[in-house]
């Protein structure tokens, strides 16, 4: 069986609650808490946290295409996020916590696109979808603390979890 390694990227507000719905699953290689899309090289988290270098707090997923299509990250991808807030998500607010499906080629762009529009139109939520979709920039890999952090933090990510309103919201709103 051959193995077709991509890359995902996509911004859903804090990483620390974008990797474990994403991890250990069959096809997936790895997963990296990072930054994308703002004009400084090699930002540091408390740049970021700053809110002013343009970045968006993202993960980046290298899967296998033929055993996980990228169209099942993007549906485990939606039920994470608010897609209709665009000033961040949940208690993190800022442009550097705002949702984005970041592309990284043509068929991704058209695949993204294809799954917003059909969550926009299924009534699920009354204001309009959001999330942005674009292209993919440089990557820049988050200091070591921040990776894998749900592992290395189990009661912290709980905390976190709880506190930012992300759970209620996911209970709420997809279950």
């Amino acid at each position: 069986m051959s193995e077709k390694k991509e890359l995902a990227t996509f911004a859903g507000g804090c990483f620390w609650c974008m990797v474990k719905p994403f991890d250990e699953l069959p096809g997936i290689h790895s997963i990296l808490s990072g930054y994308m899309g703002g004009d400084v090289k090699n930002p540091s988290y408390k740049q970021i946290k700053t809110g002013t270098t343009g970045h968006r707090e993202v993960v980046q997923i290298t899967f296998d295409s033929e055993q996980f299509p990228y169209e099942k990250l993007l549906e485990l991808y939606w039920p994470q996020i608010d897609p209709t807030d665009d000033g961040g998500q949940f208690i993190d607010r800022g442009s550097q916590y705002r949702t984005a499906i970041f592309y990284h080629n043509e068929q991704q762009r058209v695949l993204a696109e294809a799954s917003k529009q059909k969550l926009a139109e299924s009534g699920r939520f009354s204001n309009p979808i959001v999330t942005e979709i674009i292209p993919a920039e440089a990557f820049y890999v988050a200091e070591e603390e921040h990776q894998g952090f749900y592992k290395k933090n189990p009661e912290a990510y709980k905390k976190e979890r709880i506190e930012s309103g992300r759970d209620s919201f996911i209970s709420e709103n997809w279950k």
